[in-house]
């Protein structure tokens, strides 16, 4: 299912009661990767009810065969009265974003960084002990280890873009970059991440004897910008 054929299914789901269809994420930003980034929606509408939802999930099933998440679907009032506790998805798709039907719907809203640096701490400790469990659960297998370190990358830079905005500068788009900024602002080696970055994209795969190497680096670097969020103050 295209977008273009996913927009006309939700207008057929919601008729005038579709407000907004929004594509948000590295989609929208050009830093999509073919078999490993997805395209992330957003849907605004007047009213959800269950026949919605019952209607809407053939649509879902549809868009989700090639590996898309279900569309993001709230109402109106739900998504002006909800910057507060979820800052760290309001920054990141009033900034990468693409309006694919009706009223852009951000007129309004703003994240406040006192949210976003709760928010965000909250986040990388969270991805730092998944991580730590991951390790556990792989039993040293390099295979494994891999497919860990290739499936954090996504929810990653949205925690590294999630720093960057917090210090209130604009994230580049480019991973690497990216990477190479919140090291450098955080205090730890951006080669493990940089290797990631490679792997995902595919032009610099890690092989079974390096994997070991950047997995321990890569957990080092979550744990030293979990210290440094701990640590983080404002600037006056």
């Amino acid at each position: 299912m295209t977008l273009e054929e996913l927009v006309a299914q939700l207008q057929k789901v919601y008729g005038a009661q579709l407000r907004s269809v929004v594509l948000y994420g590295s989609a929208a930003a050009g830093e999509h990767i073919p078999k490993r980034s997805d395209y992330n929606v957003l849907v605004i509408v007047d009213e959800l009810t269950i026949e919605h939802m019952r209607t809407g999930s053939a649509v879902a099933r549809g868009w989700g065969e090639d590996g898309n998440p279900p569309p993001l679907t709230l109402t109106l009032g739900e998504w002006q009265g909800s910057s507060d506790i979820f800052p760290m998805e309001y920054a990141d798709i009033l900034e990468r974003h693409r309006v694919l039907f009706g009223t852009p719907p951000f007129s309004g809203i703003a994240v406040d960084p006192r949210n976003l640096r709760l928010q965000l701490e909250h986040e990388a400790m969270g991805k730092l002990l998944k991580l730590r469990q991951g390790v556990l659960a792989t039993g040293g297998d390099a295979k494994s280890q891999t497919e860990l370190l290739a499936a954090s990358l996504s929810t990653i830079m949205v925690i590294f873009r999630a720093v960057q905005r917090l210090n209130n500068v604009a994230p580049p788009t480019d991973y690497e970059q990216l990477s190479r900024d919140v090291a450098a602002r955080a205090g730890f080696n951006v080669e493990p991440f940089v290797r990631v970055v490679r792997h995902v994209r595919g032009t610099e795969k890690i092989g079974s004897s390096d994997v070991s190497v950047v997995l321990a680096g890569y957990v080092d670097g979550m744990h030293r910008l979990v210290s440094y969020l701990d640590r983080y103050e404002a600037a006056p």
